[in-house]
Protein backbone atom coordinates (compact mmCIF):
# COMPACT_ATOMS: atom_id res chain seq x y z
CA UNK A 1 0.00 0.00 0.00
CA UNK A 2 2.82 2.67 0.41
CA UNK A 3 4.54 1.99 -2.58
CA UNK A 4 1.05 2.80 -4.39
CA UNK A 5 0.54 6.20 -1.80
CA UNK A 6 4.58 6.72 -3.01
CA UNK A 7 3.42 6.60 -6.71
CA UNK A 8 0.13 8.49 -6.42
CA UNK A 9 2.36 11.74 -3.95
CA UNK A 10 4.86 11.63 -6.90
CA UNK A 11 2.45 12.11 -9.93
CA UNK A 12 0.51 14.54 -8.12
CA UNK A 13 3.68 16.61 -7.37
CA UNK A 14 4.96 16.70 -10.49
CA UNK A 15 1.58 17.60 -11.74
CA UNK A 16 1.95 20.27 -9.56
CA UNK A 17 5.22 21.07 -10.13
CA UNK A 18 3.58 21.09 -14.04
CA UNK A 19 0.94 23.63 -13.44
CA UNK A 20 3.43 25.78 -11.32
CA UNK A 21 5.86 25.95 -13.82
CA UNK A 22 3.02 26.97 -16.55
CA UNK A 23 1.55 29.61 -14.26
CA UNK A 24 5.16 30.95 -13.72
CA UNK A 25 5.62 30.94 -17.48
CA UNK A 26 2.33 32.75 -18.97
CA UNK A 27 3.28 35.48 -15.62
CA UNK A 28 7.04 35.95 -16.99
CA UNK A 29 6.17 36.33 -20.84
CA UNK A 30 3.17 38.39 -20.13
CA UNK A 31 4.63 41.48 -20.42
CA UNK A 32 2.99 43.67 -18.27
CA UNK A 33 4.89 46.84 -16.62
CA UNK A 34 3.66 50.15 -15.40
CA UNK A 35 5.69 51.69 -18.19
CA UNK A 36 3.19 54.61 -20.11
CA UNK A 37 5.73 54.68 -22.83
CA UNK A 38 4.07 53.17 -26.26
CA UNK A 39 6.82 51.15 -28.24
CA UNK A 40 8.32 52.92 -30.90
CA UNK A 41 7.43 51.37 -34.45
CA UNK A 42 10.83 50.56 -36.59
CA UNK A 43 12.05 50.05 -40.38
CA UNK A 44 13.81 47.07 -38.54
CA UNK A 45 11.46 45.27 -37.34
CA UNK A 46 11.12 41.74 -38.38
CA UNK A 47 9.19 40.92 -41.72
CA UNK A 48 6.98 38.14 -40.58
CA UNK A 49 3.20 38.12 -40.60
CA UNK A 50 2.78 41.34 -38.71
CA UNK A 51 -0.03 39.27 -36.07
CA UNK A 52 2.30 38.37 -33.53
CA UNK A 53 3.04 40.37 -30.39
CA UNK A 54 6.43 41.06 -30.05
CA UNK A 55 7.91 39.29 -26.37
CA UNK A 56 9.17 43.09 -26.07
CA UNK A 57 6.08 44.96 -26.20
CA UNK A 58 6.16 47.90 -23.78
CA UNK A 59 10.10 47.99 -22.96
CA UNK A 60 12.72 50.43 -23.49
CA UNK A 61 14.49 50.79 -26.96
CA UNK A 62 17.67 51.15 -24.69
CA UNK A 63 19.17 47.21 -24.80
CA UNK A 64 20.80 46.32 -21.77
CA UNK A 65 23.72 45.08 -23.99
CA UNK A 66 24.08 44.42 -27.53
CA UNK A 67 26.10 41.39 -28.57
CA UNK A 68 27.49 40.97 -31.88
CA UNK A 69 28.07 37.04 -32.82
CA UNK A 70 28.75 34.84 -35.68
CA UNK A 71 27.38 35.73 -39.72
CA UNK A 72 25.91 38.80 -38.88
CA UNK A 73 24.04 38.10 -36.13
CA UNK A 74 23.20 41.00 -33.36
CA UNK A 75 21.92 40.08 -30.20
CA UNK A 76 19.81 43.02 -28.07
CA UNK A 77 19.00 41.97 -24.72
CA UNK A 78 15.74 44.40 -23.87
CA UNK A 79 14.54 43.07 -20.23
CA UNK A 80 16.33 40.89 -17.75
CA UNK A 81 13.12 41.17 -15.45
CA UNK A 82 13.19 39.22 -11.58
CA UNK A 83 10.00 37.90 -10.68
CA UNK A 84 8.30 37.09 -6.81
CA UNK A 85 8.37 33.69 -7.57
CA UNK A 86 11.88 33.31 -8.17
CA UNK A 87 13.05 33.42 -11.60
CA UNK A 88 15.03 36.13 -13.75
CA UNK A 89 13.39 36.10 -17.58
CA UNK A 90 15.59 37.66 -20.31
CA UNK A 91 14.19 38.81 -23.35
CA UNK A 92 15.96 39.68 -26.44
CA UNK A 93 15.88 40.54 -30.32
CA UNK A 94 17.83 38.36 -32.53
CA UNK A 95 18.37 40.37 -35.55
CA UNK A 96 20.21 39.23 -38.80
CA UNK A 97 21.85 41.88 -40.35
CA UNK A 98 23.76 40.57 -43.53
CA UNK A 99 22.13 40.01 -46.34
CA UNK A 100 22.01 36.26 -47.02
CA UNK A 101 20.17 34.33 -44.24
CA UNK A 102 21.87 33.11 -41.22
CA UNK A 103 21.37 29.47 -39.85
CA UNK A 104 21.71 29.66 -36.25
CA UNK A 105 24.63 27.25 -34.31
CA UNK A 106 23.43 24.09 -32.37
CA UNK A 107 26.08 25.39 -30.06
CA UNK A 108 23.57 28.18 -28.75
CA UNK A 109 21.64 24.97 -27.71
CA UNK A 110 24.19 23.53 -25.04
CA UNK A 111 25.52 20.60 -24.51
CA UNK A 112 23.25 18.81 -22.42
CA UNK A 113 21.77 15.94 -23.74
CA UNK A 114 18.48 16.51 -21.69
CA UNK A 115 18.55 19.75 -23.37
CA UNK A 116 19.66 18.63 -26.84
CA UNK A 117 17.10 16.28 -27.54
CA UNK A 118 14.46 18.40 -27.92
CA UNK A 119 15.72 20.60 -30.56
CA UNK A 120 17.17 24.08 -31.20
CA UNK A 121 17.09 26.68 -28.43
CA UNK A 122 18.74 29.39 -26.80
CA UNK A 123 19.44 26.41 -23.73
CA UNK A 124 22.83 26.77 -23.76
CA UNK A 125 23.06 30.56 -22.41
CA UNK A 126 23.52 31.09 -18.67
CA UNK A 127 24.03 33.69 -16.06
CA UNK A 128 26.95 34.28 -13.86
CA UNK A 129 27.01 36.10 -10.51
CA UNK A 130 30.88 36.96 -10.07
CA UNK A 131 29.97 38.00 -6.13
CA UNK A 132 28.12 35.38 -5.40
CA UNK A 133 30.26 32.93 -6.90
CA UNK A 134 27.40 31.20 -9.22
CA UNK A 135 26.28 30.35 -12.63
CA UNK A 136 22.87 29.88 -12.52
CA UNK A 137 21.40 27.85 -16.55
CA UNK A 138 18.50 28.05 -17.64
CA UNK A 139 15.47 26.42 -16.68
CA UNK A 140 13.82 23.28 -17.57
CA UNK A 141 10.24 21.74 -17.19
CA UNK A 142 10.11 18.54 -15.62
CA UNK A 143 10.47 16.31 -19.27
CA UNK A 144 13.74 18.14 -20.13
CA UNK A 145 12.40 20.81 -22.45
CA UNK A 146 14.21 24.21 -21.73
CA UNK A 147 12.20 27.55 -20.98
CA UNK A 148 13.59 29.78 -24.09
CA UNK A 149 12.88 30.36 -26.78
CA UNK A 150 13.01 27.11 -29.38
CA UNK A 151 12.62 25.90 -32.98
CA UNK A 152 14.76 28.99 -34.48
CA UNK A 153 17.28 27.87 -36.68
CA UNK A 154 17.58 30.41 -39.80
CA UNK A 155 16.72 33.90 -39.88
CA UNK A 156 16.37 35.59 -43.34
CA UNK A 157 19.00 38.51 -43.95
CA UNK A 158 17.62 41.90 -42.16
CA UNK A 159 14.62 39.42 -40.13
CA UNK A 160 14.31 39.72 -36.07
CA UNK A 161 13.17 37.41 -33.97
CA UNK A 162 12.30 38.05 -30.60
CA UNK A 163 13.41 35.47 -27.46
CA UNK A 164 13.45 34.48 -24.05
CA UNK A 165 15.36 32.52 -21.44
CA UNK A 166 14.10 31.78 -17.98
CA UNK A 167 17.10 31.22 -15.55
CA UNK A 168 16.46 30.48 -11.60
CA UNK A 169 16.75 34.14 -10.08
CA UNK A 170 20.32 35.27 -8.38
CA UNK A 171 19.97 36.14 -4.55
CA UNK A 172 18.10 40.19 -4.43
CA UNK A 173 21.38 41.93 -3.77
CA UNK A 174 22.84 40.58 -7.20
CA UNK A 175 21.55 42.92 -9.71
CA UNK A 176 24.25 42.99 -11.82
CA UNK A 177 25.12 39.75 -14.00
CA UNK A 178 27.40 38.43 -16.46
CA UNK A 179 24.97 37.15 -19.59
CA UNK A 180 26.73 34.41 -21.41
CA UNK A 181 25.29 32.84 -24.77
CA UNK A 182 27.73 30.18 -26.88
CA UNK A 183 29.07 32.38 -30.40
CA UNK A 184 28.04 35.29 -28.73
CA UNK A 185 30.59 37.61 -26.73
CA UNK A 186 29.73 38.16 -22.70
CA UNK A 187 27.83 41.33 -21.89
CA UNK A 188 27.36 42.27 -18.21
CA UNK A 189 23.34 43.38 -17.46
CA UNK A 190 21.02 44.97 -14.36
CA UNK A 191 18.45 42.77 -13.76
CA UNK A 192 15.40 44.64 -13.03
CA UNK A 193 12.78 44.06 -9.91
Amino acid sequence: MSIRFTAKARRGMVAMTVATGLAIGVAGCGGGGSDDKKPETSASASKGSGSEPSAQEGQSDDPLAELRGPDGLNLKITSAERDAGGFVTVNAELKNDGSKDAVLSSQLTGNETEIMKNGQSFGGASLVDSKGKKRYYVLRDTDGRPLTTTGVQTIKGGDSVPIFMQFPAPPAGASEVTFQLPTFPSATIQISG
